[in-house]
């Protein structure tokens, strides 16, 4: 009983938000993000502790922008999620776009599979759906929700397109699998791990337990990784797909070393990103909670 109400909550919402004229429900995603700005402290609170930990140099009255403007963004990307069914190369061309396109057909070109390097940053949802709206079906790598309904629901949007999701729980053998075919696969980096799945690496000066599955995968199958989000661009009061230069993966004898160094590199390229739209990425997540042996926690 619990599952169907969640459902049929998220339906009804979906379906509301959908219908109606996209600056209105803009403005009503806003709104509900700002109820849960107030009404979960929680979430402002870490949001908080990892502004001041990550850009201390900024006074408490930016950092306080720019917690207000994730949740702002997080508004405008429900209310966008609800609206995909709707979208169409001919409807979107006027608030969307891509940048750096050419540095994706150039990585898919070789034939050994491309690595997405994204994270929850800008409209995380909006990025592959609309790469697949413009003809580029993908991979993407997520976990199932708990509720298989819903589940299925939020899987079918994303899918509308051609894109494919791949299980967490099958993690290793679905990315081999798209790279031995010279798939695409967009993977999230962005999340707290713990060891061994991840490994220690720089984050805003600070050691992060970092994912290293991407670095392994492609120093395993030679598969390029290239940076991609879809960001939110105030001047242009659009959303623009931006794809960066490939990021090299070393390869030497090393294994270990090629793996820690290569989630340094794509952390690295990540944070220069993020400092640039600093108020487009989730800092409400407790990104630093897993700390190196013997450290305190930070939370």
């Amino acid at each position: 009983m619990r599952q169907n109400l969640e459902y049929w909550l998220v339906v009804v919402i979906a379906r509301g938000l959908g219908a109606l004229p996209r600056g209105l429900a803009r403005l009503l995603g806003e709104g509900i993000a700002c109820a849960v700005y107030w009404g979960i402290g929680r979430l402002r609170r870490v949001g908080r502790r990892n502004l001041q930990m990550a850009l201390p140099e900024l006074s408490f009255e930016a950092r306080e922008k720019i917690l207000r403007g994730v949740y702002i963004h997080l508004g405008w990307q429900l209310v966008e999620f609800c609206r995909m069914t709707r979208y169409s190369p001919e409807n979107t061309r006027d608030w969307m776009r891509t940048e750096g396109l050419e540095h994706y057909l150039a990585a898919k070109a070789r034939g050994k599979g491309v690595l997405v390097l994204t994270a929850h940053f800008g409209a995380w949802e909006l990025s592959s759906f609309y790469h697949s709206l413009m003809g580029y079906p993908m991979n993407a790598v997520a976990r199932h929700l708990d509720n298989r309904r819903l589940d299925g629901f939020v899987n079918g949007i994303r899918g509308l397109h051609g894109n494919r999701i791949i299980s967490k729980d099958d993690f290793g053998r679905g990315l081999l699998m798209a790279m031995r075919k010279g798939e695409t696969v967009g993977i999230l980096v962005d999340t707290n791990m713990t060891p061994p799945q991840g490994v220690f690496v720089p984050f805003f000066g600070i050691e992060a337990c970092t994912a290293s599955g991407l670095a392994h995968i492609a120093r395993k199958t030679g598969a390029a990784v290239l940076p991609g989000f879809m960001l939110w661009e105030p001047a242009e009061h659009r959303y623009v797909l931006r794809f960066g230069p490939e990021v090299e993966i070393p390869h030497t004898d090393d294994v270990a070393a090629d793996i820690l160094g290569g989630t340094r590199r794509a952390t690295a390229v990540l944070e220069s990103w993020i400092r640039r739209y600093p108020d487009q990425w989730l800092w409400i997540h407790r990104r630093w909670k897993t700390r190196p042996a013997g450290e305190p926690g930070l939370y």
